[in-house]
C-alpha cells in the first residue's frame, strides 16, 4: 500500500517505521526537518518538510495516489484538518485520525473520521489493570469502549450457567473454549472449571461480572 504518515513525532515515527517493516511504501511528512530524527536509520520511506495543511504539499506527498493517511501529530485541529482535505477534496476514503485532547474526541467524531484516541484507552487500560481481575484483554475496539476478555472458569463456578455468569447489560459470551474446540455459548450452557470464556463487554459491564463473581466467593 501506499500510505502517508502526517507528524513524525513519536507516534509517527513509530507508526512509519511498522508500516515500512510490513513492506508498505510510506510517505512521512513534519514541518520540521529535525522530527525525522526520530526515524530509524534504515527506514527507507520518503520524508516530506513542510505544513500538511498546504494542499501543494498533500499533492508533492503524493495523495492523489495514496491507499491511506494517518494523521498523527498533536494537533487535534490540525489532523482534523488535514484528514477532512483528505477525504472530502483527494477522496481518500481510508483516512485515521490521532486525538490527542480527549475532550476534542466527539468533535471529530461528528465528522466522521476514524478516531483512536491513546489518551482515553491509555487510561482506561491503566485503570483495568489496577483493578487486578481474573479477566485479560484480548481485543479492544474503537477506543476501548467495548473489548473481548478471556476468563477462565474456577472450580467453584464449576455448574453454573453462562447466564449466571453475566450481568443484565453491558456484556456478552462471545464463545467459550473446551478441551480445544471452542463453541457459541447459550444463556443455559453450564460451564466446567478450566473453560476459556470469551466476553465482549464494556468496561462498566466487566465491572458487574467482577462484582458477581466476588459474590460469589463470598457466598
Amino acid at each position: 500500500m501506499d500510505l502517508i504518515v502526517v507528524g513524525c513525532g513519536r507516534v509517527g515515527a513509530e507508526l512509519a517505521y511498522r508500516l515500512f517493516q510490513r513492506g508498505h511504501k510510506v510517505t512521512v511528512i513534519d514541518p520540521e526537518t529535525a522530527a525525522f530524527k526520530n526515524l530509524p536509520p534504515d527506514f527507507r520511506g520518503r520524508t516530506v518538510q513542510g505544513q500538511a495543511l498546504s494542499q501543494d504539499l498533500l499533492r508533492r506527498a503524493g495523495i492523489k495516489k495514496a491507499d491511506g493517511l494517518a494523521a498523527v501529530t498533536n494537533s487535534d485541529s490540525t489532523n482534523a484538518v488535514v484528514a477532512r482535505v483528505a477525504r472530502e477534496k483527494y477522496g481518500l476514503a481510508n483516512v485515521v485520525v490521532r486525538n490527542y485532547d480527549p475532550a476534542l474526541r466527539p468533535l471529530l467524531e461528528t465528522l466522521g473520521l476514524q478516531v483512536v484516541s491513546s489518551t482515553s484507552w491509555g487510561a482506561q487500560r491503566i485503570e483495568e489493570l489496577l483493578y487486578q481481575t481474573p479477566f485479560r484483554t484480548v481485543f479492544s475496539a474503537g477506543n476501548g469502549e467495548v473489548e473481548i476478555y478471556e476468563y477462565t472458569v474456577p472450580p467453584d463456578w464449576h455448574g453454573h450457567t453462562v447466564q449466571d455468569l453475566l450481568p443484565e447489560c453491558g456484556c456478552a459470551a462471545v464463545a467459550i473454549a473446551r478441551a480445544g474446540r471452542a463453541v457459541l455459548p447459550a444463556a443455559e450452557m453450564k460451564l466446567e472449571a478450566g473453560d476459556v470464556v470469551y466476553l465482549s463487554a464494556t468496561l462498566e459491564g466487566l465491572d458487574a461480572i467482577r462484582k458477581r463473581l466476588e459474590g460469589q466467593e463470598e457466598g
